[in-house]
């Protein structure tokens, strides 16, 4: 036995969850998973230093807990010890939106096992110096969330000659918006690469059309767009494929490494050409026409967004990585919301959780007011169904002696009692009204018979009394009428309102990213399952005690003609 409790105690330590909580001062957890698997984004080596941007959004983070600068913000590694560098483009504690890229040292292939600890929750924590996610090996990092439109390099800290147009639903924040104009940054020591020196550029469009222009040009490399195509030239070598769709974002690199330039689209390789990479120094310029345009030309137009050029060539699994990072798809990381207060997390996401979060407040007036609806129509069904059966009990019982009686037909309220019988009542309504005419109920001999008026008269009293013992039996029942019919209507209201609330937020956030709008949209539709959750049960046992209740009605309207007739035959005129 002591074997036994001991492998159990054991087994039960290792399906306990690993996390830990990495300081118990920070009272806020979300883990994030990589997915290098089947399920995710699948690679076959290991990716090192991988920067990630992390959408933060009501869904997966409590704002409201949290710092209102989001200066109480940590990211540690997945084994909850090693902290990572991040640096925060976009905290919007107002909408529940922010956006913050996190190096991860390094990526497993195969695996859901990556992972990144978010930390927050704590009114005490200082405020940390700045990291330099963008540091070497980049050269030039240009996000386009400058609100002045001025496209700071954030690895050089220089900026655009020119103000660029900022279209602030972006691919994850602002992207610059071009409408044939370029948009250049000026020569620097720090920005520059020498001859055959690896290289990596890589950026995100979204063309308006299939027109052609220029979508990134640096010394002697240039990448366009031709006829909806990708075209890259490198020194004298060119290379091009790709076909690019209006309207939507694409992923374009490309990496010079060994004698080769090779060009991807969204994370897959289109092009590969022999190339020997050149110098690339002096002005960065992304858009315009292409050299040698005709006066037709637009150049290039839609949104443009995350510039990176990197003095090394990042590999195709990173490429791929980086493209589901930052696209729109979701697919390589999803979030958990973890236990406030340093509690133990489970390995599930607790999607109950996030819907409650989520909620609005007039959908919290709506649950709270169909609450009380539910409440109100269970009580209904439990008491009306106790006060049912036991009308139904005593009806048998006391119809049972009334057929069962001879001569002594006006004497059965003598003897047992049938205080829950609606029939009984009736039966008494009727003896009631035979005393007060003389016909000598009380002797043996009858002394006065009833005419045909008077036992018109009895029946009608005791139709009467029938409608009466009608009304105490619905009595209650509109309760329930009330909650099948208004529950949905009442919790669609809360679904329609929450939804208006979700996209005006959107809206004014000026972020469409489809994990920031999902949680809203969930949550608003809890109220419509609210409502329907109110509404199915009060249905059922509206249909139940509905179908009780008339056949206790047709069994007083069957009594009140028995009794009419035997008193007819035993004390009517002749």
């Amino acid at each position: 036995m002591r074997k036994l409790i001991i492998a159990l105690a054991l087994a039960a330590l290792a399906a306990t969850p690993a996390h830990a909580w990495w300081n118990k001062e920070w009272t806020q957890h979300t883990q994030l998973k990589l997915d290098t698997g089947a399920s995710g984004v699948p690679t076959k080596e290991a990716v090192a230093n991988l920067v990630v941007p992390v959408r933060l959004h009501s869904g997966n983070f409590d704002f409201l807990n949290a710092k209102e600068d989001g200066s109480d913000l940590r990211f540690m590694a997945g084994d909850d010890k090693t902290p990572l560098a991040y640096e925060i483009e976009r905290y919007d504690a107002l909408n529940e939106l922010a956006l913050v890229w996190v190096t991860v040292p390094s990526l497993l292939p195969g695996t859901d096992k990556n992972a990144i600890q978010v930390y927050a929750g704590n009114p005490k924590a200082p405020a940390e110096a700045p990291a330099k996610v963008f540091g070497a090996p980049h050269i030039a990092t240009v996000h386009f969330s400058d609100k002045d439109g001025a496209a700071a390099d954030a690895s050089t800290s220089r900026k655009a000659a020119a103000a660029s147009g900022i279209e602030a639903n972006g691919l994850l924040a602002g992207s610059a918006k071009l409408a044939g104009e370029a948009i250049t940054w000026p020569a620097a020591d720090t920005a520059k690469l020498a001859a055959g020196a690896p290289a990596t550029v890589s950026f995100w469009i979204k063309p308006d059309g299939a027109a052609r222009g220029t979508l990134l040009r640096f010394g002697a490399l240039q990448i366009a767009l031709d006829g909806g195509a990708l075209a890259a030239q490198v020194g004298t070598a060119k290379l091009g494929g790709g076909e690019i769709e209006p309207a939507l974002w694409t992923h374009v690199a490309l990496t010079l490494a060994s004698g080769k330039a090779t060009l991807y689209a969204n994370g897959a390789q289109v092009a590969q050409a022999d190339a020997t990479a050149p110098e690339l120094a002096g002005e960065l310029v992304v858009g315009g026409k292409l050299p040698g345009a005709a006066a037709t030309d637009t150049g290039y137009t839609g949104l443009f967004d995350e510039l990176e050029v990197a003095s090394i060539a990042r590999s195709a699994d990173w490429l791929r990585l980086a493209t589901a990072a930052q696209g729109p798809d979701g697919k390589l990381i999803t979030a958990t919301k973890g236990a406030e207060g340093g509690a133990e997390e489970g390995g599930h996401p607790n999607y109950v959780g996030v819907l409650v979060g989520n909620l609005t407040t007039d959908a919290w007036i709506v649950i709270i007011i169909l609450g009380i609806m539910f409440v109100i129509a269970c009580w209904v069904m439990v008491t009306k169904s106790v006060f049912v059966a036991k009308a139904d009990k005593d009806n048998g019982r006391f119809l049972q002696r009334f057929r069962g009686a001879s001569l002594d037909l006006m004497h059965l309220e003598r003897g047992a009692a049938h205080p829950n019988s609606s029939i009984f009542r009736l039966y008494q309504a009727g003896v009631r009204e035979l005393k007060k005419r003389d016909i000598g109920l009380d002797e043996q001999v009858q002394t006065k018979p009833l005419s045909g008026a008077s036992l018109d008269a009895v029946k009608a009293s005791i139709d009467a009394d029938l409608v009466r013992e009608s009304h105490r039996l619905n009595s209650q029942m509109v309760l329930l009428t009330i909650a099948i019919s208004g529950g949905p209507f009442l919790g669609l209201l809360g679904t329609v309102v929450g939804v208006m609330i979700t996209f005006a937020a959107i809206a004014a956030a000026g972020d469409v990213n489809v994990n920031a709008i999902a949680p809203g949209i969930a949550a608003a539709l809890l109220a419509t399952v609210a409502g329907l959750g109110v509404a199915i049960p009060a249905l059922f046992g509206y249909n139940y005690l509905a179908s009780r209740i008339k056949n206790i009605s047709a069994d007083m309207q069957i009594f009140v003609d028995e009794f009419v007739t035997r008193v007819a035959e035993t004390y009517g005129a002749r």
